[in-house]
């Protein structure tokens, strides 16, 4: 038994009781924020911290980020520069990694809410789809 297994072990568990598990953590970036926490003053998560929170009976080993560079749309222009300056304050905390996939953005026919009674039913939206970041990290 090496000296850093024993004392990382000894510093986790207390007397009569069992180490805790371990935990390894995925976030989908782009689900997180249009699920959770877009139209909230939640957007400045620390991941760490709230995951730790969330499951305080595991030590959390790690946690990988994935999500894709987006782009600036009409009404929303600073978008890219607040979600650069959201990457650089994760890479800040030693357990959270990175992965970038892509955005495919693609014009489709969508059907309407509330369509008229005469009129479309459908509407041209821009369907926006992120690939890439998770899908080599994730068991098969």
């Amino acid at each position: 038994m090496s000296k850093s297994w024993t004392r990382s072990k000894l510093a986790r568990v207390t007397p009569g009781s069992q180490p805790k598990p371990r935990a390894n953590i995925y976030v989908d970036g782009f689900n997180l924020y249009y699920g959770a926490l877009k139209n909230t003053a939640y957007k400045w998560l620390d991941l760490d911290t709230l995951f730790r929170t969330l499951l305080p009976s595991y030590n959390i080993n790690r946690i990988r980020y994935f999500s894709a560079r987006i782009s600036g749309r009409a009404g929303n222009p600073q978008a890219p520069s607040r979600q650069a300056t959201y990457l650089r304050a994760l890479r800040t905390l030693p357990n959270v990694t990175i992965h970038l996939g892509h955005f495919l953005a693609s014009e489709v026919y969508m059907p309407l809410a509330q369509p008229p009674s005469t009129g479309p039913k459908t509407v041209k939206v821009i369907k926006t789809e992120e690939k890439g970041a998770m899908s080599t990290w994730l068991p098969t």
